[in-house]
């Protein structure tokens, strides 16, 4: 990650998207939308299926919902996800869990379209319920995230420590520690919190990139090359795995 962006965003689960990300259905019955009739993606069918003035609050499942939105996120519709996890927070039950995860959610959907003062509002909706559960975690890193994206620094450094402090073995929250901590120069600091998220998994290119380069400001230049090399490395073998993914037989090429 440089200059102040990142990939991804996360989402209330605290892991964001895997590769073994378990599938959910487009069209869950609560819904009550028949596929072969209408797109089950179509925002003008699940706009009008979950309107409030059509279906009674007792009718939603709002677990399903979130799918819904989380489903819209894969394919990258980030407005229509926003508006499904709003609705889900409105069918919740007030100040509960699952409004909590849509509010979340609806501020990682938000950040995807850089609407920041939009992810903010979200994410600070999910705190006030509740600043000590199990999705707090999420809500304090992507808070910081949209802070800093924001020009807001010192709350955006202010909310990343209240993520580790929320979930100190949150590897997404270490991460995001140690980049507001290296741009502002504390690069000892944040070599310590880089190394954190990778001992709790988050070995990836960017986190490795990241770390080389506080070392390289801290002068420990020969340390510095050999973890951008790992680095380099890392990202080869990711991009190996997705040209071999694409060559396997029965799947369909993009022409």
């Amino acid at each position: 990650m440089t200059d102040g962006e990142r990939d991804d965003h996360e989402f209330s689960s605290g892991q964001g998207f895997s590769e073994d990300y378990e599938e959910f259905t487009l069209d869950p019955p609560e819904l009550k939308v028949d596929p072969t009739k209408v797109d089950p993606v179509d925002t003008r069918v699940l706009t009008d299926e979950l309107d409030k003035r059509n279906i009674a609050t007792d009718e939603i499942d709002v677990e399903q919902l979130v799918d819904v939105g989380l489903s819209y996120m894969q394919i990258n519709r980030f407005e229509e996800a926003t508006e499904t996890f709003e609705r889900a927070a409105r069918f919740a039950e007030e100040d509960s869990i699952e409004a909590q995860e849509a509010w979340v959610n609806k501020g990682a959907a938000h950040a995807e379209l850089e609407e920041w003062d939009e992810a903010i509002g979200a994410y600070r909706e999910a705190l006030r319920i509740d600043d000590d559960s199990e999705h707090a975690a999420s809500a304090e890193t992507n808070l910081a995230y949209a802070l800093w994206n924001a020009g807001e620094i010192e709350a955006a450094l202010h909310h990343a420590e209240r993520a580790v402090e929320t979930d100190p073995r949150f590897p997404q929250a270490w991460y995001n520690r140690g980049f507001f901590l290296s741009e502002r120069g504390l690069n000892e600091e944040a070599v310590n919190a880089f190394d954190n998220a990778i001992r709790l998994g988050m070995r990836t290119a960017d986190v490795l990139e990241e770390k080389a380069r506080a070392l390289e400001e801290l002068g420990e230049d020969e340390q510095a090359e050999e973890v951008q090399q790992q680095a380099e490395e890392l990202r080869q073998e990711r991009e190996q795995e997705l040209l071999d993914q694409q060559g396997q037989p029965g799947q369909q090429q993009r022409r």
